[in-house]
């Protein structure tokens, strides 16, 4: 049972950091004025999965705070420095999620 509970622990971090990264994506195209149908989508499905994998963990009877790091998903709007410019490092790191996120729903739609 605790390794259930922990399987279905690491399924929830991960599942958190991609719903993070869709959202993030989801902000950016509706910003672009592009449609979103697809990540948004894929992002109602995500939270299915969260609600099952929610559901399970507390019938196993696991009541702890589940922590994920932001680092690993930045949010749209970048924390600004002291001279009130975006962080190159964010950006890059927007930059390459938007990328990967927009080609993969590119090639599922073909």
């Amino acid at each position: 049972m605790d390794n259930r509970i922990s399987e279905i622990r690491r399924q929830i971090r991960a599942l958190r950091v991609s719903m993070l990264e869709a959202e993030a994506i989801v902000r950016e195209q509706i910003n672009r004025d592009e449609d979103c149908a697809f990540v948004a989508g894929d992002l109602l499905k995500m939270r299915m999965v969260m609600t099952r994998l929610v559901e399970e963990r507390a019938m196993l009877g696991d009541r702890e705070p589940i922590l994920v790091s932001r680092v690993s998903a930045p949010r749209c709007g970048a924390r600004r420095d002291s001279a009130g410019e975006a962080s190159a490092v964010r950006a890059q790191q927007q930059t390459c999620m938007t990328a990967r996120l927009i080609d993969r729903s590119r090639h599922q739609r073909a």
